[in-house]
């Protein structure tokens, strides 16, 4: 059974930092795009990040371009996303999602949920003013 588990979030002030990671499991790992989402309190879900573990292209949202970092550790199956300079705006609950990878889709994916296979149940970051 396909797993993504994602860990890291907290209670962090403004201007502070957190790594989430996401680890996978039960699937071919360099064939999937893995993306990050997040969810405020009464919006839509949005993507935030993503990363394609086939080539390492990397996809940002404009709003956190330069403080957001994705990145991949193949060997253990687990992406990160380090969050600097937080922003009480980006409180929220953060889930990563796996798509798979092929001659249909290619490269990091991006933010648009529906490309997404798998998803994980989440982590809650909150960022204090």
């Amino acid at each position: 059974e396909v797993q993504l588990v994602e860990s890291g979030g907290g209670l962090v002030q403004a201007g502070g930092s957190l790594r989430l990671s996401c680890a996978a499991s039960a699937f071919t790992f360099d064939d999937y795009a893995i993306g990050w989402f997040r969810q405020a309190p009464g919006k839509e879900r949005e993507g935030v990040s993503s990363i394609s573990n086939s080539d390492g292209s990397t996809y940002y949202a404009d709003s956190v371009k330069g403080r957001f970092t994705i990145s991949s550790n193949n060997d253990k199956n687990t992406v990160y996303l380090q969050l600097n300079s937080l922003k009480p705006e980006d409180t929220g609950i953060y889930y990563c999602a796996a798509a798979l990878l092929g001659p249909w889709r290619s490269g990091a994916v991006g933010g648009n949920q529906n490309e997404y296979d798998y998803w994980g149940q989440g982590t809650q970051v909150t960022v204090s003013s």
